[in-house]
């Protein structure tokens, strides 16, 4: 039945199959590394008297329901309580630059300091959407700790438009869930930073050398030996219940044979150690006695 002139019905067209393939799905869990989350936290400790919060962009790697997040570049903006403005040919000049070095890595979205998210924020969300179309922008919100009364974290967010006719000004931001990941190549500089934050000194903590990183990791590898001989000699004297999916574990990793492992490569590796070692010590004698005989001299 047509409707008449002076209904107030909304027509609502539900897209058709081929079209609806093709709209980008919302992602549904974002990981950040700490790379991109110091960058952001250096960002802000250096950021001006008169400005409560920094932005910058997020660069990463998505699939269809993840996005990986992997460094972050400072964005210069100014923002009151009339107006808000970014430097956008600032913001394309850094990417131009780091897309020359990482091409794999694109704009996934941006980020902001502090749990504010008001009429600026969806601006600027708008505008990082239009950087990521057709895909969604993620927004990152560090939230520092430093205001009381607020816990330290970091939430991730999506935005939806809200509205007949929809504004940039007017978005809602719908939580994503986040966690952060670290590759085994970051696991040393993470150890360092927890020492350094453990210390009682106000100095920070030397970089260790590679003998003493060799002796931690095999020192915790012993642990975890440890912890599984005595889960298996419980299990094994019926004082805990054994877990299939754990023995499973076990025999996967454990059940390799000797002349699977790389010796030749472990060898090799610790005589480049104590190789490094031992010439670094040389190097240090030698200069002793250099300057010893320069003051006899």
């Amino acid at each position: 039945m047509p409707l008449g002139p002076s209904s107030s019905a909304v027509h609502i067209h539900t897209p058709s199959t081929a079209s609806a393939s093709n709209v980008p799905r919302t992602p549904t869990s974002v990981t950040v590394h700490p790379v991109a989350l110091f960058s952001i936290l250096d960002h802000y400790l250096r950021r001006g008297d008169n400005q409560p919060r920094v932005i910058g962009t997020l660069l990463g790697t998505r699939t269809d329901t993840e996005v990986e997040v992997k460094s972050a570049f400072a964005v210069l903006h100014s923002e009151t309580s009339e107006q808000v403005a970014v430097d956008m040919d600032y913001h394309r000049g850094v990417y131009d630059l780091h897309h020359k070095i990482n091409p794999k890595e694109v704009i996934v979205g941006w980020y902001s300091t502090g749990s504010n998210l008001n009429t600026y924020s969806a601006l600027i969300q708008n505008f990082y959407t239009q950087e990521t179309t057709p895909n969604p922008a993620i927004h990152i919100a560090i939230n520092t700790g430093v205001e009381e009364g607020e816990r330290a974290g970091v939430s991730a967010y999506v935005s939806s438009p809200v509205g007949v006719s929809p504004k940039p000004e007017n978005c809602v931001f719908v939580p994503v869930p986040v966690e952060i990941r670290f590759h085994d190549a970051e696991r040393s500089g993470l150890d360092l930073l927890t020492k350094t934050a453990a210390s009682p000194n106000t100095t920070s903590t030397q970089p260790v050398s590679n003998l003493e990183i060799l002796e931690q990791s095999i020192n915790t590898v012993q642990s975890m030996l440890d912890r599984v001989l005595t889960y298996v000699q419980a299990v094994l004297s019926g004082e805990a219940k054994g877990d299939p999916a754990i023995g499973r574990y076990l025999m996967d990793t454990l059940g390799a044979s000797a002349d699977d492992l790389d010796k030749n490569g472990f060898n090799a590796s610790l005589q480049d150690t104590l190789m490094i070692s031992y010439l670094a010590n040389l190097v240090r004698s030698q200069a002793e006695v250099s300057s010893r005989l320069a003051l006899t001299s």
